[in-house]
């Protein structure tokens, strides 16, 4: 996972009825199944592309809307919260000061075997998903003793001889017919096996995606897992050979041949986010390199009598077509093609557009390619932003009938995943991996229904976060389920621009939305609502038990200035709360008219800025005048 942009610099990592129709109608049509199973017996029909769609055996089109497992068979330091260390070899690195390399290995076996479960993927089918995108490393299709090959590389980085030497030992063992000579030994067949049985289980599609590429496809090592940067386009053996591009061939040859007749996988990701292939790193500012490489890749494909969809990533992380165009590809059978971007913190209106008709990452550009080159396009990526932008990209690809796949299901103490797991402590201590094993499997996570909203529900989808009753005590941050403009009104609630790093939620606890929301001892809760600005807004769906008068508290900190709060029950005002100026936290009141039982909504306005907002409690006003149940 990384940026979507044009521009290709390092990567900072960010804290309608119609759409929802085409998103079930996309799996209703997948559910339908078709008379074609794989050979695995599965009912699952192979997919094709035709023209611009993607289809079943019976032609009949199939829209795939799902989520990555990212952090898995790949670890990408930010989901793990190890930013400093940046990569998983140098996670390794930091692990093999402290254990030995068997005991390295074992802590990665258990870690992959609790990352992602069955349980894991039936949640997504749960969620109405129908396919899953599948990222992983090279090194899982290495045996043990040549897995061995490349730790001895990760000890001593910085020391080039041991590099050329593991380069070296790839090119005998690549000679000798030695790499991936025993599929049904490798640990990452074992997984895409599993992945595939689970998936097919659930009538879900998987995407098979080369994440980290042998000698890695860019400059990022978070992403690559590289050693040096681009030495899938530099690096070349004693015998002057590309020594990792003909070992990334050979492999999709050998997965190819695995998998050619398994209908339950989509398509190939032949290799994830190419980028900064240019003129300031020594190669073409055109792509030649990356088109004559997937011309390669997909001719070996092909040569294996697979027909499945491959799917093409363009340079700067996923997005840019040039010389990469059907008309350009040097491939003799240019069917079954379905071009990918990936779509971070852009904005998501339809009339926004590139200038350049290769770039694709923009809604306009996207779909003008798809119809200019008849092909399918897919987003292989998006997310990492807040809910409401979430809801109005996928919105706005349901809309176009373009398919997607999230990032990411889990991330350590996040609300932008599906899944969030929680702390741990430091990966490089006994305790800390303890932790993280235990924390990371399903039953252990916490699920981010905010996240699962924005990206299932119709634009004008409103419900409660929880249940709320009147008399009774509401947390300002169960305010409820819904986008921008319908659930809550915040003066910043997505990033359009990825070069604003201004946060979304100030705060970043507890919810994904724009609303600012901060940790805090002064709440029971532990969470309050902070940089309420005038304008702002925030709706709660509550049941009145008992009609009558109440006296309504708000517990907040005041700002510097006076502030001013306004409630609202459906269209009906209850009462303004004024509130002087001050940094200690407060609890201010007002008498409500009588309100009726049943559910209503219940309004909060910002009229005037306040720091903080904790809660709000209802009791009702007794007969002469003063309130019960303070």
């Amino acid at each position: 996972m990384h940026m979507n942009c044009r521009f290709m610099l390092p990567r900072r990592w960010g804290n309608g009825q119609g759409s929802r129709r085409g998103f079930h109608l996309g799996l209703l049509l997948v559910l339908l199944g078709s008379s074609v199973g794989s050979s695995t017996g599965q009912n699952l029909p192979m997919l094709r592309a035709d023209g611009p769609k993607t289809v079943d055996a019976q032609g009949r089109e199939v829209v795939l809307r799902g989520y990555n497992v990212g952090g898995w068979l790949l670890q990408e330091s930010y989901i793990l919260q190890t930013d400093t260390l940046n990569s998983q070899w140098r996670i390794k690195q930091g692990l093999l000061r402290g254990m030995s390399e068997a005991q390295m290995e074992d802590f990665y076996r258990q870690y992959r075997q609790n990352f992602i479960t069955k349980a894991d993927i039936d949640f997504l089918a749960k969620q109405g998903f129908n396919c899953v995108r599948l990222p992983f490393h090279y090194d899982l299709f290495l045996t043990p003793a040549q897995r061995q090959a490349r730790t001895q590389v990760i000890r001593d980085p910085k020391n080039p001889q041991k590099l050329t030497a593991y380069v070296e030992q790839l090119s005998r063992w690549y000679d000798q017919g030695q790499l991936f000579a025993e599929p049904q030994k490798l640990e990452g067949i074992r997984f895409i096996d599993e992945v595939v049985r689970w998936c097919a289980a659930n009538n879900m599609y998987v995407v098979l995606d080369l994440h980290a590429a042998p000698g890695g496809q860019g400059t990022d090592r978070n992403i690559n897992d590289n050693f040096q940067p681009l030495d899938l386009w530099k690096r070349r053996d004693a015998k002057g050979r590309l020594i990792y591009q003909d070992i990334t061939v050979r492999l999709w040859e050998k997965l190819a041949a695995r998998y050619r007749h398994d209908a339950r996988i989509a398509m190939y990701d032949l290799i994830n986010e190419p980028h900064n292939l240019n003129a300031a790193n020594g190669l073409s500012a055109d792509n030649q390199e990356l088109s004559a490489f997937y011309a390669r890749l997909i001719n070996a494909v092909r040569a294996q009598n697979d027909q499945h969809l491959i799917m093409l990533e363009g340079n700067g992380y996923g997005n840019e077509y040039t010389n990469l165009t059907p008309d350009k590809l040097a491939i003799r059978d240019k069917s079954n093609l379905v071009y990918n971007a990936h779509r971070y913190w852009c904005p998501n209106t339809p009339d926004a557009a590139d200038p350049n008709p290769n770039q694709i990452n923009l809604l306009r550009n996207l779909a003008a390619f798809r119809d200019r080159w008849q092909v399918p396009v897919w987003v292989g990526e998006t997310g990492e932003n807040s809910n409401e932008w979430f809801a109005a990209a996928v919105q706005g690809l349901n809309a176009q009938n373009i398919g997607w796949c999230h990032w990411n299901i889990k991330r350590v103490d996040s609300g932008a995943g599906l899944l969030r797991v929680k702390p741990y402590g430091s990966i490089l201590t006994p305790e800390g991996r303890a932790a993280l094993l235990r924390n990371v499997q399903f039953a252990n996570c916490q699920v981010n229904r905010d996240v699962a909203t924005a990206l299932t529900k119709p634009s004008d989808f409103r419900a409660p976060f929880v249940a709320l009753t009147i008399p009774g005590t509401i947390a300002a941050t169960d305010y409820d389920l819904g986008r921008d403009g319908v659930a809550y009104h915040d003066d910043f609630s997505a990033r359009t621009d990825y070069r604003d790093l201004t946060p979304t939620n100030h705060g970043g606890a507890y919810r994904n939305d724009g609303v600012d929301i901060r940790t805090s001892k002064e709440v029971a809760s532990g969470f309050a609502v902070s940089k309420l600005a005038p304008g702002e807004w925030l709706t709660y769906t509550v049941t009145v038990a008992t009609p009558g008068t109440y006296t309504a508290e708000l517990r907040l900190q005041p700002g510097t200035t006076p502030g001013r709060l306004s409630l609202r029950l459906n269209d009906q005002p209850l009462g303004t709360a004024t509130v002087a100026p001050g940094q200690q936290w407060a609890t201010v009141a007002l008498t409500t008219p009588a309100l009726p039982a049943g559910q209503h909504i219940l309004r909060l306005v910002v009229e005037e800025p306040v720091e903080q907002l904790g809660w709000l409690r209802f009791a009702p006003v007794k007969a002469g005048g003063s309130a019960s149940g303070q």
